[in-house]
């Protein structure tokens, strides 16, 4: 039996006998059990129409047998990929974030690059977090970088040889809401710096200083410009988190975009709601979420990428086919001669992407073969393209009983 209350075993049976995919049939569930309710109930008769229904339209947009769905894809995103812009826009309207769109950022997906041109998180947040500012505000701290410029003025003594650090006590209880006393965020701050550059810090109040084992003021310097790069809290690699307030599908909450991205060490923090928060890296969402995850950023990137640009007319079984292409070996490839293009069983196949005469180089040396199989191989060497009626083979065979077929 289902999950739904109003679904019975008989129209359970209704649904389960036809050939509709799992997802589709969770779809049909939920709007049988909506309307049951709605209306006290819903008759066996009645369920096989909309079951029946659902399935026809299902079987008569699915891709006909030998359609060159992969031509069609490219040309239906190809096309539109020409009046994309070159152009890094603000993000969501947060003028002070800046993501990589338009072309630029379509090329980045398909090329599966390592990491993207201006890497972010969108960052949602669950229970008081996403309610309350300061306690928002208390993710944030936990996530963005907070290096020693940011927490106070730093200065140098040639004569005595010593760095001095003067702390802003609001900042220290504002990025340490946990703590009351500043004296005690500056012993942390000063740990920290011990543990980092390995030197003996003196603490009072919220004034540290120290300085080199001996008298170098190259030393001194060097001291300096490694204290600049010291995290004291935070995640290193995000530079920026701005918070806004937003409606959602969950109501009006806070949510946190950062500059910088670092998914796994956000997912584990408190206050993050790990089911909703995402980033622009797709190699990110697969070390921590796994291929399926990685196979819906970048369907959801690319579409995100095209409707920035008003090119939203693009279908979506377009990109998802482009995303299974990319993930189906449980790693992601990119689309390129270094990866998928690259890869591909046809010489002249690979020949027709990039680097022509390194490819029939090797292909000779080797003494590959190709069987032309492809609508590359075949429209370069003018034979008839096996796709559609072009991959039926009809022989003309005699009426009279045992006769053998004629010749083609």
């Amino acid at each position: 039996m289902t999950e739904y209350d109003h679904v019975t075993d008989d129209i359970e049976a209704i649904v389960e006998d036809t050939d509709l995919p799992r997802r589709l049939k969770e779809d049909v569930y939920e709007t049988l059990d909506a309307k049951a309710e709605e209306y006290g109930g819903i008759s066996n008769e009645q369920a096989t129409d909309i079951v029946t229904g659902v399935e026809n339209r299902y079987l008569e947009t699915r891709v006909d047998p030998l359609d060159p769905v992969g031509t069609v894809s490219a040309q239906s995103i190809g096309e539109p990929g020409t009046q994309m812009t070159m152009n890094t826009f603000h993000y969501a309207g947060v003028a002070e974030i800046d993501v990589t769109q338009g072309l630029p950022r379509l090329i980045e997906l398909v090329d599966a690059r390592k990491t993207p041109d201006t890497p972010m998180m969108t960052v949602y947040l669950e229970d008081e977090y996403a309610e309350n500012r300061e306690k928002a505000h208390e993710v944030v701290w936990s996530i963005e970088s907070t290096k020693i410029l940011a927490l106070g003025d730093v200065s140098t003594n040639v004569a005595d040889m010593l760095v001095r650090i003067d702390l802003n006590e609001e900042t220290l209880l504002e990025r340490w809401p946990t703590h009351d006393d500043p004296s005690e965020v500056a012993g942390i701050v000063a740990e920290t710096i011990e543990d980092a550059l390995g030197v003996d810090a003196r603490q009072a109040g919220t004034a540290i200083e120290f300085g080199p084992d001996q008298p170098s003021y190259r030393e001194l310097l060097q001291l300096v410009e490694q204290l600049r790069d010291v995290v004291f809290k935070g995640i290193e690699d995000v530079t920026r988190v701005v918070i806004r307030k937003e409606q959602t599908d969950e109501g009006e909450e806070f949510v946190l975009y950062t500059e910088g991205s670092a998914f796994g060490d956000v997912l584990g923090i408190e206050g993050v709601d790990a089911s909703r928060s995402t980033c622009n890296n797709i190699h990110e969402i697969h070390r921590n979420l796994g291929i399926e995850a990685a196979r819906e950023a970048i369907i959801n990137e690319t579409m995100d990428t095209l409707e920035e640009q008003g090119l939203d007319d693009v279908n979506v079984r377009h990109l998802m086919l482009v995303a299974d292409i990319m993930t189906n070996n449980g790693e992601i490839e990119s689309i390129g001669r270094h990866g998928i293009s690259g890869n591909k069983d046809s010489v002249l196949a690979r020949a027709a992407f990039e680097v022509t005469v390194n490819h029939l180089l090797d292909a000779a040396i080797h003494g590959e073969r190709d069987d032309l199989d492809g609508v590359i191989e075949n429209v370069i060497v003018g034979k008839p393209v096996s796709i559609g009626t072009g991959d039926v083979d009809l022989r003309m065979g005699s009426r009279v009983t045992g006769s053998k077929p004629a010749d083609d």
